[in-house]
């Protein structure tokens, strides 16, 4: 088997969970806005790339080995910023064989609490979830036009390291917002990575929802990881009463439970199929902070 070469633009969160999770001695290159996160990207195994809207000669000629292309940037105003800087020198990548897109369960918008899998009608209600239906039509028509396979990556709430309701109780700003009825999925960053990679395996394309089993009411995640720090945890709060950005209650006006089934049906075993079992292990091993096992917090909420 040749040597796999997978390019990320934006490599950020889910784009170092990802190289972290290179078990196929995969060569990786990343992009970033910022020079200052070259450091963090070398530490995870990405060899780093300014990208900022335009493509370098370096970027092209990293495209050019480029096996495996994954693409986890935001759409913006004027469109997919990758395509409209790259469309061209990705379609004459002569070695592409496959293209990962990283979108959201937002793109369903709001199902009144009822179950949706990747045949559900996309009805998105934010203009960010409009944007990423538009960008996940423009990755997959570019596929067809080149004849490669384009995976749709539809992500619920990302979480792990440095991002959990563990961190938020210990800096004082976990919430436990309640919205009767109102459920949403998670997804933990190591089997958003697990998924790429199964994926990567088989050169499968299609749509897949990568989320967990487990659709739950935000206020009991915190409940439970108040439990696992011996914590009380901070009161409920009605939502219709709280004080929110637009954005968070913008996310708070859609209500699903999204299914997972086809990423399994693709090979795909979560290693975190719910929340608990997710923060059992990130308690255990102290890595909930920001991956780096330390010991378990001091019983006091600092």
């Amino acid at each position: 088997m040749s040597q796999k070469q997978v390019f990320i633009f934006g490599a950020g969160y889910s784009g170092k969970a990802f190289a972290r999770a290179n078990t196929q001695a995969a060569t990786i290159f990343g992009t970033t806005r910022s020079e200052e996160k070259f450091a963090a990207l070398r530490q995870v195994g990405i060899a780093p790339l300014l990208f900022d809207g335009a493509l370098t000669g370096e970027i092209g000629d990293a495209l050019e080995e480029t096996t495996h292309l994954v693409i986890s940037v935001a759409p913006e105003d004027a469109g997919d910023p990758v395509l409209n800087a790259a469309r061209e020198a990705i379609a004459r990548m002569p070695a592409l064989e496959w293209i990962g897109y990283l979108s959201t369960v937002g793109v369903y918008g709001d199902h009144g609490g009822a179950w949706v899998d990747e045949t559900a009608a996309c009805r998105p209600v934010s203009k960010r979830s409009v944007m990423r239906v538009e960008a996940e039509r423009a990755w997959l028509k570019l596929g067809q036009d080149i004849g490669r396979p384009v995976a749709v990556l539809r992500l619920s709430g990302i979480y792990g390291p440095g991002r959990n309701a563990l961190v938020n109780l210990e800096n004082g700003t976990a919430r436990r917002l309640v919205k009767p009825d109102q459920v949403f999925n998670r997804i933990h960053c190591d089997d958003i990575a697990g998924a790429l990679w199964q994926l990567i395996a088989g050169n499968t394309g299609g749509i897949f929802n990568v989320t967990d089993d487990e659709p739950a009411p935000p206020q009991d995640v915190v409940t439970y990881a108040a439990s696992l720090m011996g914590l009380e945890p901070p009161p409920e709060i009605p939502f219709e009463g709280a004080q929110l950005s637009p954005m968070a209650r913008s996310f708070y006006g859609e209500n699903k439970r999204v299914a997972n089934a086809a990423i399994k049906a693709a090979g795909y075993r979560f290693r975190f199929p719910d929340y608990r079992a997710a923060f059992d292990h990130m308690w255990a091993s102290g890595d909930w902070r920001d991956g780096a096992p330390r010991s378990p917090m001091r019983g006091a909420k600092g």
